[in-house]
């Protein structure tokens, strides 16, 4: 009985409060979130003995007079890469050190999950939303809602081309054309390709900086190369590598949009005894953990999740204090280099 007692207690309001001190209710709420206007002893003797009686803010009804709350939602398609968890780590320190909380959601790279965790968002609502997007996503409906309540958007890697909002992004163009160039600076001379969905911009450019590439070199765009993978899972890479094996005159170079499906193909080209690099050089995207614990280690291009996640945090903290229009185009892009490992490394 005396736990069921405890545990309907009633919540302290900042009413008790004021009857407690004989304050108004006004300095009450003005010193708990420290107004300048409450002289520092008053603001210190109201939060003491609001802390002794427990009493705790009604975050719920804040958001509901300002439609908003001081949370951040993140939408991610596999909250299990290690880029994703990366972004997520970056975002989060930031938002933490603002006061800001963070709500996380992945689609599985699913357009439908997408849709539904937006609503769920949204009726959360959230001060700002960070959107990496899922392999599947072509109509971006769903983000008009934020829009029209002038809730900012931070897409980042995975971004829309036309959509007015914030962008965080690097130059996969430029980072699809070095990492093609290092294969031919290395001596290969038929280089294949996994290439991800092509509507999504990442894997679109980073294709794109490939055929460059062969063709400023002076060689052959061979369309049986480029093998087209839905999500880049170690499936995918692997299946992949096997067929591009057992072709009549197979790659003696690849590049994988990421670092996945590169891992699988180091594995399965070792199961059919091809040496690493001297038959095969390999050479991946993101600089996940495992390029370089698998062996030969991986060579891949630095992609900064963790830079990504924080300049994606803070472009939503600062509309939110500038009070800017939701409806904004600004991009940021970020440097990336050539990480070289043994996978590729044929000039040591």
């Amino acid at each position: 009985m005396l736990y069921l007692m405890k545990k309907n207690k009633k919540e302290v309001t900042i009413y008790d409060l004021a009857k407690e001190l004989n304050y108004s209710p006004s300095t009450i709420s003005r010193a708990l979130n420290n107004h300048k206007s409450i002289s520092k002893k008053t603001t210190k003797e109201i939060q003491k003995v609001a802390k002794k009686m427990g009493y705790r803010p009604n975050t719920i009804a804040a958001s509901l007079r300002s439609n908003k709350t001081k949370t951040i939602g993140i939408m991610i398609a596999r909250i299990n890469r290690p880029f994703i968890s990366s972004l997520i780590s970056g975002a989060e320190n930031t938002a933490r050190k603002a006061g800001y909380n963070i709500l996380i959601s992945q689609s599985n790279d699913k357009y439908e999950n997408e849709v539904s965790n937006a609503k769920a968002l949204y009726d959360s609502r959230i001060g700002g939303l960070i959107v990496s997007l899922a392999m599947e996503t072509k109509n971006l409906d769903h983000f008009k809602l934020f829009i029209d309540q002038n809730i900012p958007i931070v897409f980042v890697d995975r971004v829309p081309l036309e959509f007015n909002s914030y962008r965080v992004i690097i130059d996969n163009y430029s980072a699809g054309f070095r990492a093609t160039q290092h294969l031919i600076d290395q001596g290969c001379k038929r280089i294949a390709h996994f290439a991800g969905a092509q509507h999504l911009n990442i894997y679109n450019l980073r294709k794109k900086g490939y055929l460059d590439a062969l063709k400023e070199n002076g060689l052959e765009v061979d369309e049986e190369l480029i093998m087209d993978l839905e999500t880049m899972s170690f499936e995918e890479g692997k299946e992949a590598t096997d067929q591009l094996l057992n072709m009549d005159n197979p790659p003696d170079g690849i590049f994988s949009s990421n670092d996945t499906a590169a891992v699988s193909a180091i594995l399965c080209a070792k199961e059919k005894g091809i040496k690493i690099p001297e038959e095969l050089a390999i050479i991946g995207f993101n600089d996940d953990p495992i390029s370089s614990i698998v062996e030969p280690a991986l060579s891949t291009i630095s992609h900064p999740a963790m830079k990504m996640g924080e300049i994606s945090a803070q472009k939503i903290l600062e509309h939110s204090v500038k009070k800017l229009d939701s409806n904004i185009s600004e991009i940021t892009m970020l440097d990336t280099e050539v990480i070289v490992r043994n996978s590729s490394n044929r000039q040591k």
